[in-house]
């Protein structure tokens, strides 16, 4: 089988956005930062080319204006093509579709696209976990274990009081799902869902027919929980490093994480490079009397204070004689002189003056919204 010619990759830009509203204002949750030089998306879409699939349409839903800077004709990606290549899909397909309400009725507003498209099988992703996965081997489990439809899983300490979004399954001897609860009241390790589905395009397109003829929208909730027992629904459990971005605080934690050596080298593997767009920006330029201690800088940033345990990305500037410890910066956030900074995360194009002290805490940090002056 030619992974290359038989798989659609979709990917679910808007969903989950509820989930961290404060960063979803005004874009998406494929479009938010990470890791100082990354979009969320990246690694998705990423996974998907490093796995040999060459056509994928990303669906959107609103706010995408930077999510659609960002992915442009997909030339980073290597998907600037004629045939197959990076499609953006608005929610806005035919006349009578509005804005969809879950993943059925995406599927349905789309699907002149997937219709049009020569691929067998269908891989689903949304934007809210990061990590890096290789999809052949799940295709490759789905045709195998002759599925219906095939879950991507992954062993989680789930804690309801943290936690806002996640769909917790129950997998038997073979792999097989057999209890689905999605948001329930429980603590502890689970098998949790990564927002990761294979589905041949034929059986994908009788229960999105047969779904919007009953008004059903949602597909945690009308397929895999109502149907678990009509349908043969595989776990594929993924054993690598991945994060789940499901509150603001698991968004902060999850850039912390990466300033661990190994979690850092677990998600950027050498073989499946993640992609992002290039920016023609300067390298980082270190004062003479700066000081940097185990973080993460892209390129652009200026630094003449103290930076420590930080994800800084392209364009910061820290100010002469400020201390920054434990922060999230996005993109040109400006620190000025005599600053004392503690946990905070500063969307992009924030403005921080001289003599300015803010502090929140490694569990409840402090956001900063796009553009504030402080």
């Amino acid at each position: 089988m030619s992974v290359k010619k038989s798989i659609l990759g979709l990917i679910f830009a808007s969903m989950h956005d509820e989930a961290v509203i404060d960063l979803t204002k005004k874009r998406t949750m494929g479009s938010i930062p990470f890791a100082g030089r990354y979009r969320l998306i990246d690694f998705p879409l990423s996974n998907m080319v490093n796995s040999g699939i060459k056509e994928v349409g990303v669906i959107t839903k609103s706010n995408y204006g930077s999510l659609l800077d960002h992915l442009g004709s997909g030339r980073e990606w290597d998907l600037s093509s004629k045939h197959g290549g990076l499609h953006l899909l608005p929610p806005f397909s035919h006349v009578d579709s509005g804005i969809y309400r879950g993943r059925l009725e995406a599927l349905n507003g789309v699907w002149d696209f997937v219709e049009h498209s020569s691929a067998e099988y269908v891989l689903m992703s949304d934007c809210d976990v990061v990590t890096t996965i290789d999809y052949r081997k799940v295709v490759d489990y789905h045709v195998s274990s002759e599925a219906d439809i095939t879950v991507v899983c992954g062993k989680y300490a789930y804690d309801s009081s943290k936690n806002q979004s996640a769909t917790v399954f129950g997998v038997d001897e073979e792999g097989r799902i057999n209890d689905v609860m999605i948001n329930p009241q429980i603590s502890g390790e689970c098998c949790i869902g990564l927002g990761m589905f294979v589905v041949s395009k034929a059986f994908l397109k009788d229960i999105v027919v047969a779904c919007a003829s009953r008004g059903q929208y949602s597909f945690a909730k009308d397929i895999l929980q109502a149907r678990k027992d009509d349908f043969k629904i595989m776990a594929y459990e993924h054993d690598g490093y991945f994060s789940k971005i499901d509150t603001i605080n698991a968004y902060y934690e999850a850039n912390m994480e990466l300033l661990n050596t190994e979690n850092r080298n677990n998600l950027f593997i050498k073989s499946s490079p993640v992609y992002t767009k290039i920016r023609d920006n300067g390298p980082v330029k270190f004062g003479l009397e700066s000081e940097i201690k185990n973080s993460l800088i892209a390129d652009g940033c200026v630094i003449e204070g103290k930076v420590e345990n930080c994800v800084l990305c392209r364009g910061v500037k820290i100010g002469r004689d400020s201390v920054v410890k434990d922060c999230v910066l996005m993109q040109d956030t400006v620190i000025g002189d005599k600053c004392r900074i503690n946990s905070i995360i500063a969307d992009k194009n924030v403005e921080i003056g001289d003599e300015k002290v803010l502090t929140g805490s490694e569990t409840y940090p402090l956001y900063i919204g796009k553009k504030a002056k402080i």
